[in-house]
């Protein structure tokens, strides 16, 4: 597996779920977030992203690597960039520092499949029909014939990432360690909606 660094800045925010393979552009206005980026940038280009959790400072055990792909500065002081999903990480601990954004211990040992591509097809095709329904329902607009582009494991982490779901349930699907325990997560939440929807005429917020 490709070495990545053991510590890293992580950028705790609230309601993303970030996905390996998957692009996250970023408006960072805040001095912290910014001294992170230009640290990072100048560095390695490497930072994680992690969600995090309604009591006070706790973040989720999981988040997602991803590398500065792109770098804009506004006029405003204001930094935009692209970040690009490379793999998933468990965090082990704080890293005490004196900057003002927070570093963790990381390890990436449960998620060597992150870097790997998906041969088979473990219900994808099916998970596609179920889901173009499910966004339709929800008055959501895709385009399903540049989706098509993707590979598996993108369309996957894809789905995940912005379909009309919760956010612990976006971090279970996170979590999942193969992509085919995420192919049968999603699966089951999408239908758990669809069934609500059809049976009990609600709306999916």
């Amino acid at each position: 597996m490709k070495t990545f660094p053991n510590t890293i800045p992580i950028f705790p925010l609230s309601g993303v779920i970030y996905f390996p393979k998957t692009n996250l552009p970023l408006n960072i206005f805040e001095q912290r977030y910014k001294d992170l980026v230009n640290d990072t940038y100048n560095k390695d280009k490497l930072m994680g992203m992690v969600q995090s959790q309604k009591n006070g400072n706790e973040v989720y055990k999981v988040g997602c690597l991803g590398k500065i792909s792109d770098l804009q500065k506004s006029q405003d002081g204001r930094i935009l960039i692209n970040l690009t999903g490379i793999t998933r990480f468990n965090i082990i601990k704080e890293i005490k520092n004196n900057k003002l954004y927070r570093e963790f211990n990381v390890d990436y040992k449960n998620f060597d499949l992150d870097l790997k591509s998906l041969s088979e097809d473990h219900g994808v095709e099916d998970l596609m029909d179920k889901a173009k329904v499910f966004f339709k329902k929800n008055g959501l607009l895709l385009n399903w014939r540049e989706f098509e582009k993707m590979d598996k494991i993108q369309k996957i982490n894809t789905l995940s990432m912005i379909s009309p779901v919760t956010n612990e349930e976006k971090q279970k699907l996170l979590e999942a360690l193969t992509i085919k325990d995420k192919i049968q997560t999603l699966e089951k939440i999408i239908s758990f909606y669809l069934h609500d929807v059809s049976f009990n005429n609600q709306t999916v917020q």
